[in-house]
């Protein structure tokens, strides 16, 4: 059948412009050149001083010869230079690969390998790891050094400084949107617990959409003073450099989380937004009275990782932060569904809030799709808020696959849909909450146990700071849930039996966990905690 609208209305350069959130920042430049974007310490550049330093990365990269499919990686801290790479690098056409500074050398040997790294700028705080990690992988590749001066210094192993390179450059140059949406931006690898990581690979449509959505589905509005506390380095920060530029928001850098330094930059900078795993909550809610200050304003805080307890959400909103929770993963360029909240929930009280807000929720405004599957079948669950399922997403914002990995793509995308592993159940209302990893679910006398159900009554225990559960090897019921606590500084004299005879009175009796272990929780760089090591103690403990 003929389309009339085919006719004479073809695409051009007048109406297509591929879409990339580096457009964001030539933008803000040019609107709000004098506001500020960027404070570290004693330094404060604006919009125009960013964006000259970032076109002049480009350019000093351009020069030497990094472009369209290259790599670029960076080791650093939430400091400018990470901000400034998230725009400079994929300037050229490069993608950008930022480090997890946490990780081992042996680790970081095998991406900067893996990914193909052709520059490497690196802090040097981490040289001494940075430097056993080029020893490994023998890579030749153009190293340059951050010499932060809010940073504790190190060595230097490269041929010049990050400040050095940019005098390189030159802040007139001129980028050209990538060829297609398609190309790829940036490289981040999963935390996997077993195995080498995966190397998740983003597009700058998925980038744009994704920056675009946390805009709309926060409320973020313009000119927001947002403190980095979460690590630009996990899901290039939620995509959250690129949102700050496209409504001409100012960042507050900070290289190492505390709750000292983070309520001196609220008191001090006006501190309005900022985003963080539950173990940060954690860090504020339990502060000492001398490292906390009195604001008057309230603080906007986005939520992810591990599902947040409903008493730690409720604290948190008693000591003057609004929580919005969302999820996602590194596949989905970070948060990908939003709590998303009716105001009619305001006439709650402050628990039963809290309670909803602990719901994962709803896609996100870009994302095109969120069902709660039997991954056998592909039917979706009852909405009844009982029937388990496997969480999965459709969408531009869904990574563009796994480099060098074709098996894990094809199993992850199988279907036509992303698989994420997790298990959830879905609310007559259209809300989802996970239950637990597919790999977490607890099976106890042929009854599935949900660890984040007993995480969650753990926390609402005064004296508990920490919770984890996982299953226990058991001759008689095959599992049972054994969980390991981290208690308050200040808990009195608190026993396991204690904790189990506090489940006992909040949740029915096949589900309390039948061992407690106190200790400090592992966790990983972005605040999950390592359930796979405590697996490992269960199984050395062997059955009760």
């Amino acid at each position: 059948m003929h389309n009339i609208y085919d006719t004479d209305l073809d695409r051009c350069d007048a109406n297509y412009v591929s879409l990339s959130p580096l457009s964001f920042l030539g933008r803000v430049a040019r609107v709000y050149p004098d506001h500020p974007a960027v404070i570290h310490g004693g330094t404060r550049w604006t919009w125009k001083e960013t964006a000259e330093r970032c076109y002049r990365l480009a350019s000093a990269l351009a020069k030497r010869n990094i472009g369209p499919g290259d790599t670029v990686s960076v080791m650093a801290p939430n400091i400018p230079a990470l901000y400034e790479s998230h725009f400079g690098v994929p300037m050229t056409g490069a993608v950008l690969n930022a480090l997890n500074i946490r990780l081992d050398a042996k680790t970081l040997a095998f991406i900067l390998q893996h990914g193909e790294a052709k520059v490497l700028i690196t802090d040097t705080e981490f040289s001494p790891v940075i430097r056993d990690a080029l020893s490994i992988c023998k890579q030749d590749l153009l190293v340059i050094d951050i010499d932060d001066p809010e940073g504790p210094g190190g060595d230097r192993l490269g041929e010049l400084t990050y400040e050095e390179l940019l005098t390189e450059g030159k802040s007139d140059y001129t980028w050209s949107a990538p060829d297609s949406e398609w190309n790829a931006i940036a490289l981040n690898y999963t935390s996997g617990t077993t195995g080498n990581p995966k190397g998740v690979v983003y597009h700058h449509r998925g980038a744009y959409l994704n920056a675009s959505s946390n805009i709309i589905g926060w409320n973020l509005g313009h000119h927001p003073t947002y403190l980095w506390t979460l690590p630009m380095f996990h899901c290039n920060g939620w995509c959250f450099p690129w949102s700050l530029a496209a409504v001409g928001g100012t960042s507050v850098c900070l290289r190492n989380v505390s709750a000292s330094a983070v309520f001196d930059a609220i008191a001090d900078h006006g501190v309005t937004h900022f985003c963080g795993a539950p173990v940060v909550l954690n860090l504020i809610i339990n502060a000492a009275e001398s490292d906390t200050r009195n604001f008057d304003h309230t603080v906007e805080v986005m939520t992810a990782a591990a599902p947040p307890p409903a008493a730690v959400l409720a604290a948190m909103e008693a000591a003057g932060f609004s929580m919005t929770h969302v999820y996602g993963l590194t596949e989905t360029y970070g948060p990908a569904v939003i709590c998303a909240w009716h105001p009619e929930w305001n006439d709650l009280t402050l628990a039963e809030q809290a309670e909803i807000k602990s719901r994962q929720g709803v896609p996100y405004h870009m994302l095109e799709d969120l069902k709660v599957l039997d991954p056998e079948t592909m039917n979706s669950v009852k909405p009844d808020a009982l029937q388990l399922g496997e969480v999965m997403f459709r969408g531009n914002i869904v990574m563009k696959g796994y480099l060098k990995n074709p098996k894990a793509t094809a199993e992850a995308f199988a279907g036509g849909w992303f698989h994420s592993g997790d298990l959830g159940v879905l609310y007559p209302d259209g809300y989802i909450q996970l239950k637990d990893r597919s790999k977490d679910i607890i099976i106890s006398g042929g009854e599935n146990i949900s660890s984040i159900e007993i995480e969650d009554t753990l926390y609402r225990h005064p004296d508990v700071l920490e919770a984890a559960v996982v299953a226990r090897p058991d001759d008689k019921w095959g599992e049972t849930p054994c969980a390991f606590v981290t208690l308050k500084d200040t808990a009195a004299e608190v026993t396991d039996q204690d904790i189990i005879n506090f489940c006992r009175e909040q949740m029915a009796h096949f589900k309390i966990p039948k061992t407690v272990v106190f200790l400090e929780l592992p966790k990983t760089s972005t605040g999950k905690v390592q359930k796979f090591r405590l697996r490992e103690k269960t199984e050395v403990m062997g059955s009760l």
